[in-house]
């Protein structure tokens, strides 16, 4: 892009290369950028094209002429408009022996064409020739064009031209040669596997620019196979702590940082190095440590270098004064008000915590609040890290804070994930049974039916069991802290469908257990439960008729049989039993019902309701609760089914 600013100046100004100023090609320049939309942009650019697919036409057209035509040929492209019919022209001027007409058909070649087009074997020759020529500048337009051009065929071609290169005199030379070996190595590595050893030979160069070059296929290198470069670690140590030190040329400054590219590059290379191996590690932490002190905080690009410094740290061997001092940097990110830097605090932090868990606690408060951050791509890596923080002594209020941001959310894939996340810390790291059981609630109350059918069971499994130790009045007192919040719940509207089955089947199993609801209230609001979901009108306007049949059955199946245990547990007693109006209605409904498994279950509950205290008794036994949770599970799976 750069050159063809630099291409389209000299043809505006016309001060170099002794062409002269085109008002055409201004006005044409002028009048994209001045349009108001996009389709006046195209009418431009089309009007445009058929005015050069008429001027290429034409006998004898002058140099100067070509050469602007070439550049009006890549704004057409450049504007997402083809420009196929003059690509020949572009080619025909790489072979020109003026430098600025050749610069602009290797410009124009490698930003039209791609490496298996039909013309690229057109200019195979033409590259080999100008990798042999006198001029330097024109052996740069070269290789620019090797880098893009050349494919696994045409390799071999070029190859020898390229590795003489890596000697040139000029080091722009040796560095683009460099950056072409690379490019081979990436299309094809077993074509210059043998050649490898160069890059190591150009990191001992003179000129930095060809070092930082070698910098970026040895990283490749590395990533593959790190042990056989481990010799390499004091050479690559070395040129850190000289570029920290500011002995390269200013030149190299950024932002008042010294080669910040160079650095980065490096940085990511000794993190390969150093991954597992404490020797190698040891030999780093002096010039880790001087960049995380001596780095500018604040510039973007020495947040930028300061943040691959800590993730090299989080990749070596483990040193404490390394790790306090990414744990500061981390802080002065979390305390940021940009986005960006928070991010990058919270990536790093994720990263520390591997080696060192109580770096999370210093930080613990600064990341809960990125939940409350309005960035969306922030509050996921949030809640990522802290997922990986939660541990007992922190889970009531991390979990609490993630079902808060799951509740906020409005992507059923994503609420699914966090549902699952959280039911996962919450199993893992419950202080205690009851708030489990209380957290559990939020999740399904808000997640709903996104909900694994396994947490239900589990949940079910968890009431039914207690403690798991012989503490019965503990075990009493939690289930009637589950009946009554579910009884707080029960009133609320748009219940899902999951959350109610485990209601239904708690009230139904513990309703009456404690004495405090009498048989005749939990009845009731079993019947309110099927009334109310039964007739939804919600349900009736957004799913088909047949949908509807199938939902308000399931609600009314998993009311009769909570009924159904409740009255067993009232005849086994030897209680009587005083059926409500609305309930005996209810049943009479279902003894009608189209279904056959509602009209089963109704008629099984006269059956019980008729039977002694006895027979009932072996029916349903009362303290057999473990045991009936796989039956019901078994239900539950069969109707989740239907839906």
């Amino acid at each position: 892009m750069e050159q063809l600013k630099t291409i389209g100046r000299e043809l505006a100004m016309g001060s170099q290369g002794g062409f002269g100023q085109s008002k055409e090609f201004l006005d044409l320049v002028k009048s994209i950028g001045e349009a108001r939309s996009k389709a006046e942009e195209d009418r431009i650019v089309l009007r445009e094209i058929e005015t050069l697919k008429r001027r290429l036409l034409e006998p004898d057209i002058p140099k100067r002429k070509m050469k602007e035509y070439i550049i009006r040929l890549l704004y057409v492209e450049m504007l997402g408009h083809d420009a196929s019919f003059g690509y020949i022209h572009a080619v025909k001027m790489t072979h020109d022996d003026a430098l600025p007409l050749k610069r602009t058909g290797y410009l124009a070649v490698t930003l039209f064409l791609s490496d298996d087009h039909d013309l690229i074997i057109l200019i195979v020759n033409t590259i080999q020739k100008d990798l042999r020529s006198d001029n330097y500048l024109v052996v740069c337009a070269a290789l620019n064009a090797v880098c893009k051009l050349i494919n696994d065929e045409t390799i071999p071609a070029v190859l020898p031209q390229v590795v003489e290169l890596l000697g040139h005199s000029k080091e722009a030379v040796r560095k683009k040669a460099v950056m072409a070996l690379h490019r081979f190595y990436q299309k094809s590595p077993g074509a210059v596997s043998h050649l490898v050893s160069n890059f190591r030979k150009r990191l001992c160069d003179n000129d930095p620019g060809v070092m930082g070059a070698s910098l970026c296929p040895l990283f490749d290198l590395v990533t593959i196979d790190a042990k056989s470069y481990k010799d390499l670690v004091s050479s690559f140590v070395s040129i850190l702590k000289q570029v920290a030190e500011r002995r390269l040329p200013k030149s190299y400054d950024y932002h008042q940082m010294p080669a910040p590219f160079i650095q980065v590059k490096l940085l990511k290379i000794l993190a390969l190095l150093g991954s597992g191996d404490k020797q190698a590690s040891e030999s780093m932490y002096t010039v880790l440590g001087d960049i995380i002190r001596k780095s500018d905080s604040s510039t973007n690009i020495g947040n930028a270098v300061l943040y691959e410094c800590i993730c090299c740290v989080a990749s070596i061997h483990p040193n404490p004064k390394l790790l306090e001092s990414a744990a500061d940097v981390i802080a002065k990110f979390l305390k940021s008000d940009s986005h960006n830097l928070k991010y990058m605090g919270i990536d790093a932090l994720g990263r520390l915590i591997k080696l060192s868990p109580q770096i999370a606690e210093q930080h613990q408060l600064a990341v809960i609040d990125c939940l409350e951050d309005p960035d969306d791509t922030l509050k996921r890596k949030t809640f990522e890290l802290l997922y990986k923080m939660t541990k007992s002594s922190n889970v009531e209020v991390i979990v609490d804070r993630m079902v808060d941001y799951m509740i906020s959310i409005s992507d059923d894939h994503y609420k699914t994930y966090i549902a699952s996340r959280c039911v996962e810390l919450a199993e893992q790291f419950a202080p205690s049974n009851h708030w489990f059981i209380q957290t559990m609630n939020k999740v399904f109350e808000h997640a709903g039916d996104l909900v694994n059918i396994k947490v239900a069971h589990n949940l079910m499994r968890l009431i039914a069991e207690g403690f798991g130790e012989d503490d019965d009045a503990t075990d009493s007192q939690l289930r009637s802290s589950a009946v009554e919040s579910y009884l707080r719940i029960i009133g609320e509207p748009k219940l899902p469908s999951m959350f109610l089955q485990v209601i239904c089947w708690v009230l139904g199993e513990y309703g009456t257990a404690d004495g405090k609801h009498s048989a005749s209230y939990i009845s009731g609001k079993l019947c309110d439960i099927a009334e109310a979901y039964s007739n939804d009108e919600t349900v009736k306007v957004f799913t088909k008729i047949q949908l509807f049949a199938n939902k308000a059955g399931k609600f009314k199946a998993y009311a009769i049989s909570a009924l159904m245990k409740i009255y067993a547990f009232e005849v086994a007693a030897g209680r009587k039993v005083d059926m409500l109006p609305e309930c005996q209605s209810f049943i009479e409904e279902l003894l009608a019902s189209h279904s056959t498994d509602l009209q089963q279950r109704a008629y099984e509950l006269q059956a019980v309701v008729g039977l002694d205290a006895q027979a009932v008794q072996a029916i349903l036994p009362r303290d057999t609760r473990c045991e009936e949770i796989e039956v019901i599970s078994y239900y539950i799976i069969f109707y989740i089914s239907l839906r």
